[in-house]
């Protein structure tokens, strides 16, 4: 471990604190640790490290990032600030809030960026006081770490799953495609692909992957589209649209994540398609699991976003007391650290959601699900047999 460095405090430092007071507001939560030392006496500050989440529509951010990061830099750092902001999806709400921290003297920033290019004033400005960036989950130019998943390994996990439950060599398990092929339409399936944000280049690395999977597989790409703000309503739209344009040629939706898949399952309910054609899904969110026990989502692909999370606080920890941690790997000249996503479909829920302690059968099954689960074996007497 390098020396701690909270007593010495620079005349940038100094100065920001100083400025500190004007931009409080902007950043939501501040102070989790620096707790009072043995004896009574105030443990002495060894620094501040800032987060900077991107939006709240993703449910990860909120629900597993945040507490994990704060989580891991308090029990590594007990003299150490964590500071707090999530941008909403505002590009000019989270320079403020980033602006705010440096003044309140961080000296690393973990920065998920709402749009990457706009954040690379973000690290500069950071690189001028004298503060270090660590890109998260999304790459950011000029970043002195950065801490994700392969996202384009990613999109080819989803368009290889997505391709091959639609090889009419296996099983397609579509209305629609079934009913074409009984006709002797000799029509390869078609698909719609749901991407993320343009302004993020996962989003982009997720379509390179996806195309890679299917552009050499037996499907038609009927139409793409790149959702604004991974917004599920605005997936939910232009679904609709693409329900209505191609009536029964959907036979599978690639969802860039768990949010558009969401709102693409939505837009195949209303359109009374039973069963929804097979979609994709990324986040491993909760909604998500219960729609594929329910048969309504084909497939999510989990990330371990507490690791990843618990990865990037260790790392700011590390870098904040001066040390030179090792990476994995290099991306734009940035030394990297990459984690492996999974895919989960209904057969994979038991070992890798329950077994992993992702989600309980209790916050799986609610109501709603209880009878798809017993169907599934996930509550009742495999419930009780698991512990």
């Amino acid at each position: 471990m390098g020396p701690a460095r909270g007593n010495d405090v620079s005349p940038g430092r100094r100065r920001r604190a100083a400025l500190a007071a004007s931009l409080a507001s902007v950043v939501v939560a501040a102070t989790v640790s620096a707790c009072a030392g043995t004896g009574g006496a105030a443990e002495a500050a060894e620094g501040t490290v800032g987060l900077l989440l991107p939006e709240a529509q993703t449910a990860r951010y909120e629900a597993s990032d945040r507490p994990t990061f704060a989580r891991v830099v308090s029990s590594r750092c007990p003299g150490c600030d964590v500071l707090y902001a999530n941008a909403g999806q505002d590009v000019a709400s989270q320079q403020e809030q980033a602006e705010s921290m440096l003044v309140r003297g961080a000296d690393v920033l973990v920065l998920g960026a709402v749009d990457t290019v706009a954040a690379v004033g973000i690290v500069e400005e950071a690189h001028r006081l004298g503060a270090k960036v660590i890109a998260y989950d999304r790459f950011v130019e000029g970043a002195d770490y950065y801490v994700s998943y392969d996202y384009e390994f990613l999109g080819y996990l989803m368009g290889s799953a997505l391709a091959g439950e639609l090889d009419r060599g296996v099983d397609p398990g579509l209305t629609t495609l079934e009913a074409r092929t009984a006709a002797g339409s000799d029509a390869v399936p078609g698909v719609l692909l749901v991407q993320g944000a343009v302004t993020d280049p996962n989003s982009r690395a997720i379509a390179d992957g996806a195309h890679r999977a299917l552009d050499s597989a037996d499907v038609e790409i009927l139409a793409e589209y790149h959702t604004p703000d991974w917004s599920p309503d605005k997936a939910t739209e232009w679904v609709e649209a693409m329900l209505t344009r191609y009536r029964g040629q959907v036979d599978g939706i690639l969802a860039a994540s768990d949010g558009v898949a969401g709102g693409a399952v939505a837009a195949a309910k209303a359109a009374g398609l039973d069963p929804v054609p097979p979609t994709t899904g990324q986040d491993g969110e909760l909604a998500a699991v219960q729609r594929i026990v329910a048969g309504d989502q084909y497939m999510t692909i989990y990330k371990a976003t507490d690791q990843q999370a618990a990865t990037a606080a260790e790392l700011a920890v590390r870098v904040l007391r001066g040390e030179d941690p090792r990476t994995t790997a290099v991306t734009g000249g940035v030394p990297t650290l990459l984690l492996a996503p999974r895919a989960v479909g209904v057969d994979d829920i038991e070992h890798v959601i329950l077994d992993g302690r992702v989600y309980t059968a209790e916050q799986i099954c609610t109501p709603p699900y209880r009878t798809a689960c017993e169907a599934r074996g996930l509550v009742g007497v495999a419930q009780e047999e698991r512990g």
